[in-house]
């Protein structure tokens, strides 16, 4: 992203354009200190807060050694410096958060209330009542250098219209016998969904996540963009904007 030219439309003109599209740019910042108004043009006034539907085969990354889609081939023009907070897998689809503001992960996944996390997920074969009293009541599950953790859901359940709650859930592998699971996680292990349903040994066939906090995808469709304020951003996220 970058910023107005001062030099070639000069202080006065620029000042103009930038309280065209930010009213609130503070008026202390007067033509006459180039530094300062430049300073302030591109500072926190101008964090962009976007979530997108992340489609199924693509990384949430822009850049990668790796030869792979990426977000940057979204038919969206996305500032510098925009970064996926928290992420999906390349196979898995829904809700990611990005943002120029480098501090919304921190007090997004590092605050003191846990934040909901909801699932939509197609699993192989029909999950019996047995195993999802088992997936409810936790789940032990490989993590990190290959300790088992117990993974217990916030809530669990088997939904027979997944349509009801994400209207692009249609899948040709529904001719199979299937079974969608509606999961909610306070935490975020490396692959925690996959690994859980595995272990009940029901392989994960489709995983889309539905919403973070208050923020959900609602009818966005894959691929597509939304763009938030600030203020609107933090509050669904239920992030204290006192604490940015």
């Amino acid at each position: 992203m970058g910023y107005l030219d001062f030099f070639s439309v000069g202080l006065s003109e620029a000042y103009k354009k930038v309280k065209i599209f930010f009213p609130n740019f503070p008026t202390s910042c007067l033509p006459g200190n180039t530094i300062k108004m430049k300073a302030l043009f591109c500072s926190s006034t101008m964090h962009r807060y976007f979530i997108i539907n992340k489609p199924s085969n693509m990384v949430s990354q822009f850049v990668s050694p790796e030869a792979v889609p990426l977000l940057g081939e979204l038919d969206f023009d996305f500032p510098e410096g925009t970064h996926a907070i928290g992420r999906l897998d390349k196979d898995s689809e829904g809700l990611l958060l990005l943002t120029t503001d480098k501090k919304v992960t921190r007090l997004l996944f590092l605050a003191s209330k846990p934040h909901l996390r909801t699932y939509l997920v197609m699993v192989q074969n029909k999950v019996s009542v047995e195993t999802l009293e088992q997936l409810k009541n936790g789940i032990p599950i490989k993590v990190e250098k290959g300790e088992m953790y117990i993974a217990k859901p916030t809530a669990i359940e088997i939904i027979s219209n997944p349509l009801q709650y994400y209207p692009f859930a249609d899948d040709h592998r529904e001719a199979y016998p299937h079974t969608w699971l509606l999961i909610t996680l306070t935490e975020g292990k490396f692959r925690q969904v996959r690994k859980m349903v595995m272990a009940a040994k029901h392989p994960c066939r489709r995983l889309i996540r539905l919403s973070i906090s208050n923020m959900h995808l609602d009818d966005l469709k894959p691929g597509e963009v939304k763009e938030f304020d600030k203020e609107t951003f933090y509050r669904f996220l239920e992030i204290n904007l006192s604490e940015s």
